[in-house]
């Protein structure tokens, strides 16, 4: 079974994308390759217990275990050592991207408060885009009375586009609200 997201992709987006950027065979067309979720928590070295908890929402969130993330560097300055950990991701891909994304644009967006649409300069410059959510209460998997504190994400998807204006094409096609 296929996600509505991925048949819009193949049925509209693709032929529209082709149509649009004159690509003369259906491989050059840009499309998502992952979706990473991030989520950093500066007191996970004084509070094992709010990195166990941010793992847990995460994992909610996307429908698929999140890792531990460990700092690389030592830094005097925040008080942290090298190997400590810091935070939590999940990579998405496959099904489980698209039925994210899908939950994502048409769910959790709608959700934030004064949303008037994301950023559309978001791009890397080489057809990545990322968002930073404030608070993980807009996914309908959270349950408002058993968070300890609101946590922030950050989300990037990953595409295969080679300029920012395919990517945002792309993008606007499967159903981000940009900011008009």
């Amino acid at each position: 079974m296929t996600s509505r997201l991925k048949e819009k992709y193949v049925n509209e987006v693709i032929p529209a994308l082709m149509e649009r950027f004159k690509y003369r065979n259906i491989m050059e067309v840009p499309k998502i390759e992952k979706v990473v979720l991030n989520m950093g928590i500066g007191d996970a070295k004084d509070n094992p217990k709010s990195l166990e908890a941010a793992v847990e929402e995460l994992t909610l969130i996307a429908g698929q275990r999140a890792v531990v993330t460990r700092a690389k560097k030592a830094i005097s300055n925040f008080k942290i050592r090298a190997g400590m950990p810091v935070g939590a991701r999940v990579t998405l891909r496959g099904e489980r991207m698209y039925y994210f994304l899908d939950k994502f644009m048409n769910i959790a967006l709608p959700r934030v408060r004064d949303f008037r649409g994301v950023s559309s300069t978001s791009f890397d410059g080489r057809g990545n885009y990322s968002i930073g959510v404030r608070e993980q209460l807009i996914f309908p998997e959270i349950d408002y009375d058993k968070i300890d504190r609101v946590r922030g994400l950050d989300i990037t998807i990953v595409t295969t586009a080679k300029t920012d204006e395919e990517a945002k094409a792309l993008l606007e096609l499967m159903g981000m609200p940009f900011k008009k």
